[in-house]
């Protein structure tokens, strides 16, 4: 991945280090519906090349495009850019099942990656078994988010590595 490509910044913010810190942006006590939120959140990404305010303001975002896996439709959602090395992966602190992302990523792994102002197709690839292990354990040491995260459910944290077209 190149530099350009590649943002610096991997957290909603310096101070959310907590799964159930409740000024985090996953803990708005608001009547706003999440899709709308996320309809903004993605407007301000692309109007910025990449950058957003508020709560994301010192993350990394990108925006993941998927293919419904029972509707057959694009959808867009606003994730945190994870690397390991340079190995970009996303997750997720959404519980209650998992994320729709991560169903639609596990039917159809072709996916668009938004990353700034650079549009790429990828490749998705669902973490399970060994691999999924040994990542995981590296994550949860290096994560205090997901790791606090995956404290409050028995379901293992959804763990994705995105394949950026041209990349290795």
């Amino acid at each position: 991945m190149t530099e350009a490509a590649r943002p610096t910044g991997t957290t909603p913010s310096a101070e959310t280090a907590r799964y159930d810190d409740p000024g985090a942006p996953w803990n708005r006590d608001s009547a706003d519906d999440p899709a709308v939120w996320d309809t903004d959140v993605i407007r301000e990404f692309r109007a910025n090349g990449g950058r957003v305010g508020g709560a994301y303001a010192d993350a990394t975002l990108l925006l993941l495009t998927t293919t419904g896996a029972k509707t057959g439709r694009r959808h867009v959602v606003p994730l945190t850019a994870l690397y390991r090395g340079e190995t970009l992966y996303v997750s997720s602190l959404v519980d209650n099942g998992g994320p729709a992302w991560y169903h639609n990523v596990r039917a159809d792994p072709a996916v668009i990656v938004e990353l700034g102002d650079y549009v790429h197709h990828a490749t998705a690839r669902v973490l399970s078994g060994a691999v999924y292990d040994e990542f995981a354990a590296w994550v949860l040491a290096n994560n205090p988010l997901l790791a606090d995260f995956q404290t409050s459910t028995e379901r293992p944290i959804p763990l994705v590595i995105l394949t950026l077209a041209g990349s290795r």
